[in-house]
């Protein structure tokens, strides 16, 4: 009995002991655990107190701000401003007070009243606001039309009091004149995380100094999300980009795109520019491009190379200065002996002048003048050895990149076979090598400075955010390459060939400007051959002004125009010359010159028209008032932009009824200035002046109607009485 009694007692004690011995196991391991916590760096391998301070600490990025882009006038070309994208709020949940709704409320009324605003269509703004109902969307975006609001556009639709609407803020990289000198300033555009980034030219090439340096700031927040006072604080500012100010000057880049605008137009290349360049600093004035593109309206997936660095093309018989000044510059060249023209063979390849035919035996200078191909490849075989013409190339610079401060620019090709002759006879007159425009630019400045070449460069200074300024040295990176007599003998040539009324340059002679240059037509090389038919070509010219002591150069080229002539690219060219020289006062000494006055126009919109209009005649400024209204509403030229005296202003006023005007005399530009300001439809034959209007003046224009235009290509105007223009104009 005793025993089963005992036997009872233990199977009782038996459990209160497991759970002794289990209480004790937990209590060592949590005692073991509470060790390791306090002892312990990491914790199954994280930093506690890392973890910690990370969930209490915030971390602010303090962004740098874009630097802004000038030109040498100090206009803005480039900068950052605020943009914004709309969003519209779809679900009702939204809305907690229905006095006070915060959805899209009447899908309807909203796409109707933001149509117009955001000049979009109003079916495909009210599918984006029936996506609730269609989707179960709980917010939408409104693509292209929504994004890159400015601020103006913000309030335009604030203004509207429309329920469920609201912006997200962010920074855009903004162009305040859109496709002027774009290939020039580039662009830049949001990538990862937002940030902007520059793809081509000053934006891509110094990316790096505009985008500045990010700072950040640190702080202990409490669970409220607010800021422990006395806590420590960490902060580094952001520094700012640079401001870089381009040597592009606005005035002068109008005058080009004018010019590269009209000469499109009429002839219809697959490209063309014009590149203007001051012969003794090698600053860049301007460059215009065709086509052109809108930095503000970017396709995403589009990319794009500047012509005047990146193209390359065979330059044709503009090399033939080259060839001609390295025979002169080694001493060996005798320009009055004679040569046959027409055609030269060797082995199987005939190679013949432009003509054909030839002038039959002439000199070496006169072979320069008419552009000979003979006479070119006449230079290498008796004036030079094998090897010296491409060392000389390479001397001028071809085969290199120049260093100019843009991105992409390429070297072009000149490493032809030496040892083939037909390689190197036809390189001598710009076949089979490649240049690009910026090269011709650089090996032009040696013939302008007496044999000193200077290297082009578009950056005039950059300021950091301080105000310290870097100013960029020109004079360092001019070197002699040629001798000065060879500089002059050269130009000689050169004058010879606009001057002589038989040479190929005589189109691009303008009395009194003194212009000395060289053309080129040069074959296109594409798929394995030379491309046929009458707008396959690259046309060119080379050339400076004034003759004895040149300041600027000029390059332009234009590729598969609709015509062959050389005077695609002349009128054009000479009106830029004629431009320039007023703009610069280049010919100040010269009575006709003197009473010419630079003047700065003002932004004239909302003023009196008869005020300001009294005010520009008094500066001598031919004033057109376009409508019979009392307020300025538009002008052209823009402000900021520098006018000679003489040059018309066109004052558009608050007003519709727009007439014609006489407008014999008025450049192609101006039409086309009046044109933009009404709305008139303009159709232009030839190039040049109008000396002919299909509608008499003082007729209403009409929108739906085309005006015809005669245009030729040199006038003078003092010579056609006043009789014989309204006779014209009937």
């Amino acid at each position: 009995m005793k025993q089963e009694k005992n036997t009872v007692l233990s199977k009782k004690w038996k459990f209160p002991r497991i759970v002794l011995l289990l209480f004790l196991v937990l209590f060592l391991v949590l005692i073991g655990q509470y060790g390791y916590l306090s002892l312990s760096s990491k914790v199954y391998g994280r930093n506690l107190r890392g973890y910690a301070d990370d969930r209490m600490t915030v971390e602010k990025i303090l962004y740098a701000k874009r630097g802004t882009i000038y030109d040498s006038n100090n206009l803005v070309l480039a900068q950052n401003v605020t943009s914004y994208k709309l969003i519209a709020y779809l679900n009702p949940n939204r809305t907690t007070d229905p006095d006070n709704p915060q959805h899209v409320v009447d899908p309807h009324k909203t796409a109707a009243a933001l149509a117009p605003v955001l000049d979009a269509p109003e079916e495909y703004l009210l599918e984006r606001l029936l996506k609730y109902d269609t989707d179960g969307a709980y917010q939408v975006y409104f693509g292209n039309y929504g994004s890159k609001l400015t601020e103006l556009k913000k309030q335009e639709i604030e203004a509207l009091d429309l329920p469920g609407l609201d912006f997200e803020e962010s920074t855009k990289r903004y162009y305040p004149n859109g496709t002027f000198a774009s290939y020039i300033v580039g662009y830049a555009r949001k990538g990862e995380n937002d940030v902007i980034n520059g793809e081509l030219g000053v934006e891509a090439e110094y990316d790096e100094l505009l985008s500045g340096k990010d700072g950040y700031l640190m702080y202990q927040k409490d669970p409220s999300n607010f800021k422990i006072p006395d806590t420590m604080e960490r902060r580094v500012d952001a520094v700012n980009g640079y401001d870089i100010y381009l040597t592009i000057d606005s005035s002068i880049q109008r005058f080009a795109e004018d010019v590269v605008a009209n000469i499109t137009e009429t002839y219809g290349p697959e490209w063309m520019l014009i590149t203007i360049m001051d012969a003794k600093t090698g600053a860049i004035l301007a460059s215009a491009t065709s086509p052109t593109f809108d930095p503000n309206s970017l396709p995403e997936d589009m990319t794009y190379q500047n012509p005047i660095i990146s193209y390359e093309y065979e330059p044709g018989s503009t090399m033939k200065i080259y060839t001609y000044m390295c025979a002169i510059d080694k001493g060996t060249y005798r320009g009055d002996e004679g040569f046959l023209s027409g055609s030269y063979t060797t082995g199987p390849n005939t190679i013949h002048d432009w003509n054909d035919v030839g002038w039959g035996t002439i000199s070496y200078d006169v072979g320069f003048e008419y552009s000979s191909n003979i006479g070119a490849l006449n230079v290498v075989r008796n004036f030079l050895n094998k090897g010296d013409l491409k060392a000389c190339l390479k001397k001028y610079g071809f085969g290199a990149k120049t260093g100019v401060e843009l991105s992409g620019e390429t070297k072009g090709n000149i490493d032809y076979n030496e040892d083939v002759e037909i390689d190197a006879l036809t390189t001598s007159f710009g076949q089979g090598i490649s240049t690009t425009a910026v090269q011709h630019l650089q090996a032009m400045s040696m013939i302008a400075n007496n044999g000193y070449m200077v290297k082009p460069h578009i950056i005039s200074k950059m300021v950091d955010s301080k105000g310290n300024e870097i100013i960029t040295d020109t004079k360092s990176n001019a070197k002699q390459v040629i001798a000065p007599a060879t500089a002059a003998k050269v130009r000689e040539l050169m004058y010879n060939t606009v001057t002589d009324e038989w040479a190929t340059g005589h189109p691009y002679y303008l009395e009194g400007y003194d212009i000395i240059g060289k053309t080129g037509t040069a074959q296109i090389y594409e798929n394995g051959r030379y491309l046929e038919g009458e707008g396959n070509y690259l046309t060119s010219f080379a050339g400076m002004w004034p003759y004895n002591d040149p300041e600027i150069i000029i390059y332009a080229a234009i590729k598969k125009p609709y015509s062959r002539s050389s005077r695609v690219l002349s009128e054009g060219v000479k009106e830029l010359v004629k431009n320039i020289s007023k703009y610069r006062n280049m010919y100040a000494e010269r009575p006709i010159e003197s009473d010419i006055n630079i003047i700065e126009l003002e932004d004239y919109k909302n003023t009196n028209i008869s005020i300001t209009k009294s005010a520009l005649e008094d500066q001598g400024i031919s004033v057109y008032v376009i409508g019979d209204g009392s307020t300025i509403i538009n002008q052209y030229p823009k402000k900021g932009t520098k006018i000679a005296t003489n040059d018309k202003t066109f004052l558009l006023t608050d007003s519709s009824n727009f007439i014609i005007p006489n407008m014999f005399g008025w450049s192609r530009n101006e039409v086309i200035a009046y044109a933009k300001l009404t709305g008139m439809k303009y159709h232009f034959n030839g190039f040049g002046y109008v000396v002919r209007q299909s509608v008499i003046e003082n007729s209403p224009i009409d929108p739906k109607n085309e005006i015809s235009f005669d245009l030729v290509e040199r006038i003078d105007l003092n010579n056609v009485n006043k009789e014989e223009k309204e006779e014209e104009n009937e």
